[in-house]
């Protein structure tokens, strides 16, 4: 029997609903579902949540895929809200997988991580590899990493992609440009939170979900080509600037534990310093300032959100201290 095959059989075991949340992004969004349409892994489901785009296509994207829901939003609740409306829609399905619309995945893609979640039951995230889609000789990341200061980059950025280091490994947490989710995992630890809008979302996911114990797998076959930022200016937009560094500094305190949080206080301020001063002395003085003041306003909201994750946190500070990046000078690219 061929692994197609196996993996087709096994359907009413792997209940599978691909998730998509689009804002502006119709022409990348019918490429990506497309791509959708030719995986081998035939027994999954579309939904698409459209969060409140300027112009309504969505008859063009439901005539030409008629199996494909679709959901509009009436107004743009953000990646996170999106995400999480959709899950609470799919309390029946087993696994949820989020894809970008920016993303064009391989036709073995989900096939390859339905396979994962046979083949490794002892993971509940499985992370795609990301290709760059100008470049597809070069990595946009395996996956996330979190280092000691906060920092997040996704691993491997830029890289020369080694196409014989094909072995699944473990890694902090998913990229969800492109990665399979439990659904009771993510029942358990709340969804996204939906405070961060965007950006850094996924870590703080993904840091929760480890603290209560569950464990991610990057699959190295699950091959992803992503755009990157298409709807948000690129990823040194002001947007971009701003949610992501605001929403570093609320994962920080959400989600270290309490002694990590007193022994790396000093490195992660260290942190919020160079960031205000390289991003002014590139000309977005202000918005990196009205970032770090907001998450600071935001901060007694996020200290209530602490105290309950800490409580219900599983794992040892060993095993923590285990998954964060220790790098001296963490460059984004490991």
């Amino acid at each position: 029997m061929s692994e197609t095959t196996a993996a087709n059989n096994d359907a009413d075991e792997c209940k599978v609903c691909v998730v998509i949340v689009n804002w502006n992004s119709w022409e990348l969004l019918f490429n990506c579902v497309k791509a959708l349409q030719q995986q081998t892994f035939k027994h999954f489901k579309v939904c698409v949540i459209d969060n409140a785009s300027d112009f309504d296509r969505s008859h063009h994207l439901t005539n030409e895929f008629n199996d494909v829901e679709f959901i509009r939003n009436q107004k743009n609740l953000g990646f996170a809200a999106a995400n999480n409306q959709a899950i609470h829609a799919l309390e029946t399905i087993q696994w949820i997988a989020l894809l970008n619309p920016d993303t064009i995945p391989q036709s073995d893609w989900l096939e390859n991580l339905v396979k994962a979640t046979r083949h490794y039951p002892a993971y509940d995230v499985f992370a795609s590899r990301l290709l760059q889609h100008e470049q597809p000789e070069r990595l946009d990341g395996d996956g996330d990493v979190y280092h000691i200061s906060g920092l997040v980059w996704r691993k491997g950025w830029g890289c020369l992609r080694n196409e014989d280091d094909d072995t699944p490994r473990e890694i902090f947490s998913a990229c969800a440009a492109a990665a399979l989710y439990r659904n009771d995992a993510l029942d358990a630890v709340g969804g996204f939170d939906e405070d961060f809008f965007c950006y850094v979302e996924d870590v703080d996911l993904g840091f929760r979900l480890r603290l209560k114990g569950y464990r991610c797998l990057l699959i190295p076959d699950a091959l992803v080509s992503h755009i990157g930022s298409a709807t948000s200016g690129g990823r040194h937009s002001d947007f971009a600037v701003y949610h992501g560094h605001r929403n570093l500094v609320w994962a920080f305190v959400k989600n270290m534990p309490s002694l990590l949080l007193i022994v790396l206080l000093p490195v992660h301020l260290a942190l919020n310093v160079l960031s205000i001063i390289l991003f002014t002395c590139r000309g977005q003085g202000k918005v990196i300032l009205q970032a770090k003041k907001d998450a600071l306003i935001g901060l007694p909201g996020m200290w209530l959100k602490r105290q309950l994750i800490q409580k219900e946190r599983t794992i040892s500070l060993k095993e923590i201290w285990r998954v964060l990046d220790k790098s001296m000078l963490p460059l984004g690219r490991k």
